[in-house]
């Protein structure tokens, strides 16, 4: 599987709602995980906040969307992140030690709840990377 680049949306309470919607727009296929199915520590009042949902489209590209947590402080400036993805661990991580260069790893690249590897970082223009190494 090569790398694959999609947006990354930050909600605040509405991503399901939103994914439904763009699922109405796209077509295609819909999947959503919650936090509390997600086995993540949470407060109990945001367990069915989605965690991580994802659609892919007839037309062939992916939107990613996530509400945000009330742990993260919403910032209205970061609503959008870009999300790299894939089982190509060498040249993942090598776009994430570039990336890293000069710039502020928010979460390190580490083993995930999911099982993947993950981590968030802002490269040293101010844009803000993830990337998830599957089954890693």
């Amino acid at each position: 599987m090569a790398a694959i680049l999609n947006p990354y949306i930050h909600l605040i309470d509405n991503a399901r709602e939103a994914l439904e919607y763009y699922k109405e727009v796209f077509g295609g296929e819909l999947v959503m995980s919650t936090f509390g199915g997600s086995g993540m520590p949470m407060d109990g009042s945001e367990s069915e906040k989605i965690m991580h949902g994802q659609l892919t489209t007839t037309s062939g590209f992916t939107i990613m969307a996530s509400d945000t947590p009330s742990f993260i402080e919403p910032s209205p400036g970061r609503t959008v992140e870009i999300s790299i993805s894939g089982d190509a661990a060498d040249e993942l991580r090598g776009y994430w030690d570039k990336l890293a260069d000069g710039g502020e790893i928010e979460q390190p690249l580490v083993q995930a709840p999911w099982g993947d590897t993950f981590g968030m970082l802002v490269d040293r223009f101010g844009i803000a990377w993830m990337i998830n190494i599957l089954g890693s």
